[in-house]
């Protein structure tokens, strides 16, 4: 029963979706079509609109309002919460009007699509960071109104554009933050201080400069660079000396360090230790490989060992260095070995 439920439901609903479709009056003229169009959008009747525009522009490509109607099909779509349909109408206009006098109106449009593209239901009533969610649109938004300012300074709207971009610059940098945030926590802390330069090189005069310097001092910390953390420490005191890993003066670390023991360790609070930490540029690659040799050179029978003149055994180091001292010339004696 309750899949026949749905299928009725889904029957209804596409029925009224059908019967809910703008059907345009083939008798009508360009000026009428081009009047109830704009009787739609003052009614905010997106979707007759666009029905009727798309009518006008078809029914008459090369009338009076021909250019006229491909403008408002951009704003209609963008009213109409169509996004793409927004960005598909306003790039056609771009590329068969390039030279018309309300071009820069098609960029500012597509700018603005791009703008609230990323905006959904919820963030319109919740409080969401916008800065930790997917940039893409950000992005775009920010690489359309840079197109409008550059071609068309003088343009009304590009002051509006302006503004739009400082927004979407901090949050740009503010998302690349996160990103590094994201990085120190999972101990990537070459990849933390990646981003951070990144951030301090391309977003300068945003508020996240701040930030990126600390991820960079802290990551640089972990990686035992210390002429790089102090670099980026000394940076961060001169220009951001209120920020707020500084205290007193002293640069407090964001993330605690890791405690890479194992659950053993931990569960014995340390009696029981299965392998100290590695030191700086060590690796558990290396320390095996090591391990492997001394476990064969232990495994050799003393009877094929080097001994000295009572027949014990010579240890390694003697060996080396009765050897190295072999080796030495007269000359290197009788200059201690200066000119070696």
């Amino acid at each position: 029963m309750q899949v026949k439920h749905l299928l009725l439901i889904a029957i209804l609903a596409l029925t009224a979706a059908c019967s809910s479709k703008e059907v345009v009056d083939e008798n009508l003229s360009e000026v009428e079509l081009y009047q109830q169009a704009q009787h739609d959008l003052d009614n905010n009747s997106y979707t007759a609109a666009t029905a009727k525009l798309k009518a006008l522009e078809s029914r008459y490509p090369f009338g009076r309002y021909a250019d006229q109607a491909q403008l408002e099909l951009i704003y209609a779509n963008y009213k109409n919460t169509e996004p793409e349909a927004a960005k598909s109408a306003a790039e056609r206009f771009i590329r068969l009007h390039p030279q018309h006098p309300n071009v820069d109106y098609a960029y500012y449009l597509k700018g603005l699509t791009s703008f609230d593209q990323d905006v959904g239901l919820l963030s319109r009533f919740l409080p969401l960071d916008m800065t930790k969610r997917d940039p893409g649109a950000a992005r775009d938004s920010y690489n359309e109104f840079a197109q409008l300012t550059s071609r068309f300074p003088n343009s009304r709207y590009s002051p509006d554009a302006k503004q739009r971009m400082i927004y979407l610059r901090n949050l740009l940098a503010a998302y690349e933050i996160h990103v590094a945030d994201y990085y120190l926590t999972r101990q990537a802390y070459v990849a933390a201080a990646n981003r951070g330069r990144y951030v301090v090189e391309n977003f300068q005069e945003t508020p996240a400069v701040g930030d990126g310097l600390a991820v960079m001092t802290e990551a640089y910390q972990r990686l035992h660079l210390d002429e790089l953390a102090a670099t980026s420490l000394e940076t961060l005191k001169l220009n951001y000396p209120n920020h707020p890993t500084l205290v007193d003066g002293q640069f407090k670390p964001s993330v605690d360090e890791a405690d890479n023991r194992s659950w053993l360790s931990k569960a014995t609070l340390g009696l029981i230790e299965s392998r100290p930490p590695l030191p700086p540029g060590e690796t558990r690659a290396n320390q095996d490989v090591q391990k492997q040799f001394q476990d064969a050179k232990d495994a050799i029978p003393s009877d094929l060992k080097p001994k000295d003149e009572n027949g014990d055994v010579i240890e390694e180091e003697e060996h080396e260095s009765e050897a190295n001292n072999s080796d030495r010339s007269w000359f290197s004696y009788m200059t201690f070995g200066v000119f070696d």
